[in-house]
Order: structure tokens, then sequence, then C-alpha cells
């Protein structure tokens, strides 16, 4: 098995999946201004990538299946990356696993901590807490349909409550190459501190299983050096960012600080770059998903507010383009 986890260096600072955020287009704006060691596509449905109907194509000129694929669309420029796939199915993730590895992706990852209800009801995401020998199964599933490339878990500490020392020993005995942990259960959603301590209790379970996965913390990293001292405090292999990064592509460029070395108009251009990415690469999504990054990027300045709110009415590059040199002359 091919292993692109075993040849990087530590530690491994990581891009998060998030739905409707880490799609192609914004990736090839991360990969361009500030890219980290590996990227995550959104999570995908496997059972959908096995099951859509690939006839019946809707205004958009595409099938249910080929919008699916489009969520696994990707550029050189992004590896290595990582296809994160979701399914309460071992039969569907198996299958949706080899289509993975046939479409070149380095690695597969298995959402075992996305709380949306809709997720858990297919007894996945977050369910998978609740339900360990399922949780075994799609792992082996994943390993039996891609066995070229690594496979990882994406998880929580718990489902209601901390669960940690009987939930990480039972992925860890499935040697995944990675297992990520966002600090948090998922009762507790994002309300509260992520608890970095458990990520250090997460790794001395590793040590004393002699595991040879990688253990990668997640939740409230604000910057590539508070990512360093979590490091420094917990032992671990690396760290995922997630909310950290939005609206700001040079996150993980350690030559650029947003807030301190690039402009306004540079910020505003590069948003214009990923409207115009967006609407080229996701022709079938709606505009509104391209929006909620608006707020990320027009924040902190002057007049932020007001342009933020012009640009929240517009339609499509062309509109926003204007609104930006109207607010750029003034």
């Amino acid at each position: 098995m091919k292993n692109f986890w075993e040849n990087l260096e530590k530690p491994v600072i990581v891009l998060a999946p998030m739905a409707d955020v880490t799609d192609v287009s914004f990736r090839r704006v991360i990969a361009k201004y500030g890219k980290p060691d590996v990227m995550w596509t959104e999570f995908v449905s496997a059972d959908g990538l096995v099951r859509a109907p690939s006839d019946n194509p809707d205004d958009s000129g595409l099938s249910s299946k080929e919008k699916l694929l489009k969520d696994l669309e990707y550029d050189e420029s992004e590896r290595p990356i990582v296809a994160q796939l979701f399914s309460g199915r071992p039969e569907m993730l198996e299958q949706a696993s080899a289509l993975a590895q046939e479409l070149g992706f380095d690695g597969i990852d298995i959402n075992m901590g996305c709380p949306d209800r809709g997720i858990e009801k297919q007894k996945s995401g977050a369910s998978l807490m609740r339900d360990y020998d399922l949780a075994v199964e799609l792992v082996r599933a994943v390993k039996r349909g891609a066995p070229n490339i690594p496979v990882s878990v994406k998880t929580r500490l718990g489902y209601n409550q901390d669960q940690l020392e009987e939930w990480l020993p039972i992925l860890l005995k499935e040697e995944p190459a990675v297992v990520t942990i966002h600090a948090r259960t998922r009762k507790e959603m994002s309300k509260v501190p992520a608890r970095w301590e458990r990520i250090k209790c997460a790794v001395e379970i590793r040590d004393e299983m002699k595991s040879n996965t990688l253990i990668f913390g997640n939740g409230d990293v604000v910057s590539l050096e508070d990512a360093e001292a979590k490091v420094k405090e917990t032992g671990c292999d690396g760290v995922m960012i997630g909310r950290g990064i939005f609206g700001n592509p040079w996150f993980f460029n350690k030559k650029i600080s947003r807030d301190n070395d690039v402009s306004v108009k540079e910020r505003l251009n590069v948003l214009l770059e990923h409207i115009g990415l967006f609407e080229e690469l996701l022709p079938h999504k709606s505009f509104s998903v391209m929006k909620k990054h608006f707020k990320a990027y027009v924040d902190g300045f002057d007049g932020a507010k007001e342009l933020r709110g012009d640009l929240m009415e517009t339609q499509n590059k062309d509109e926003a383009e204007k609104v930006i040199e109207r607010f750029l002359k003034k």
C-alpha cells in the first residue's frame, strides 16, 4: 500500500473537510495562496456515488451522480488530497472507496463525527460513536475497496459524553493511518471550548497500544502559531484547521499574515478570483453557497459592513465585481 502519510514531516497541518466550504473552488484558492500539508474534500455520500442515477440531467445539464462526482473533482496542485466519504452501509462504502482509488485520491477518510441529523439517520457520521461494530465494519470496507491507499477517520471525543478511552482503542485496533479527533462531543457541537488536554490523552492511549496511527487534533485553532503550540502541549502528530481558514486563504502561508501583510484590495481581488472559480468549476451550485464566504473575506476594515451588505445582493461574479470596483474607488 502506498501510504503518503509516512513521508510527511511532523507536525502535519491539514485543511478540514467542511460542507459547502472546502469545495474545489476554495481548495484551488488555498493551494495557490497558502497550501497546507494535506487537503480534504467536502464529505460526499458513498451511497449516492453508488446508487444515484446517471441519467435524467436537471437544468444544470448534470445528473445526480455527475453532481456528486463534481464534489470529488480536484486539481493536481491540491495533492496530497483525501476524499472524505460517509455511509452507514459497508457495501456502499466499499464500492465508493474503490471509485475514489480509481479517481486517483491519495487517501480516504471516513466521517465519524458529523452531527447533522440527516447524516445520523443514515447510521453515519457521529452516530457511529454509538455503534462500534458498524464503525469497525466501515473501516474494513474501505480497506477492501481501496487496498492501495491509506484510510483515516475523523471523529469526536464521544456522542453524549466523553468516551475517548473506550472509543479510540476500537478504532486503533483497525490500524487506520490517521485518527483526527475534534476535541468535543457530538452533544457539545461547537458550543464549548475544545478540550485539547484530551488530545494529549489520545496520544497516550495510542502510545500505550504501540499503534502506528497518527493522532491529529481539531478545534479552535486560530493560527499556525497556535497549532504549533497545541502540538507541543499534546504531543499529537498534526492539527486540522477548520473555521480558522474562513476568508483567509493565507492561513497556511508562513510568510504572510492576512491582517498584517495583505491589503484590503488584494483580499477583495482574491475573493473575486474565488467567485470566478466557483462559477467555472461548480456551475450547478447556487450562488448562495458562495455568499457564505463574503462575511469572512469582507471583515475588519472601514466600510466592510456596507460592502458586505451590497455583495449579499449580488447574483454572480460580474455583479460582485462592479460592487467591489465602486468600493475601491471611494
